[in-house]
């Protein structure tokens, strides 16, 4: 998902037609570099898993990066990075078409690469998480509160730590990170937010 848009005002060139090769085909093409050939994804570069995530989730970040809500930010090296990515895409068409490819792939629960936390400690933090996520961390299409399982637990500490410092979630027309941003706020010190992924490790396992 690299570049600018390729189809612009006064551009006779038309998308190729809608098909699933044709999401296997985006897929290989921009996604995989970055997120695995089986976008299982990629902590060197900060590329998270993204196979088995549910449709709905997948389409609507790549919607935000899109359109600027997501990855705009000077500090999210990361969103900065995966932004231009998703502007390849023709359009609508083509988000399907990648994203129902992507949620078709199947999840691989993660291996622990952080330092263990408090499990204990973080069930009763979890509480507030699970409001949202559920209390398996299966996550609430009708919340937009995504699945928490599948998730390498590098990657919840990293974004943890984006919606606490106003990295991510502050665009005023992103909703659901804003509302992401208090929640995560609850989490007083690094010591809180390893010890609820932690937790949310064994919901997984």
């Amino acid at each position: 998902m690299v570049g600018s848009l390729l189809v612009g005002v006064g551009c006779s060139t038309a998308p190729p037609p809608a098909s699933p090769e044709r999401g296997a085909e985006v897929f290989e093409d921009y996604c995989a570099p970055c997120h695995g050939d089986a976008a299982r994804g990629n902590q060197d570069i900060g590329a998270p898993a993204i196979a088995g995530l549910p449709n709905w989730y997948l389409s609507e970040q790549v919607h935000k990066y899109r359109d600027g809500r997501r990855g705009a930010h000077k500090d999210d090296a990361e969103g900065l990075r995966m932004r231009p990515m998703s502007r390849t895409l023709h359009d609508d068409s083509d988000v399907a078409m990648v994203v129902d490819y992507v949620a078709g792939l199947p999840a691989t629960p993660s291996a622990a690469t952080l330092a263990a936390g408090d499990a204990a400690a973080g069930a009763k933090l979890y509480a507030t998480c699970s409001a949202c996520h559920g209390a398996d961390g299966a996550g609430n299409e009708q919340l937009h509160a995504p699945p928490l399982t599948v998730q390498q637990d590098w990657y919840i500490e990293r974004q943890l730590h984006k919606f606490k410092a106003g990295i991510r979630g502050v665009d005023p027309k992103d909703v659901y990170g804003n509302q992401m941003r208090p929640m995560a706020a609850t989490l007083p010190d690094d010591k809180a937010v390893a010890d609820v992924i932690t937790h949310i490790h064994t919901l997984g396992h």
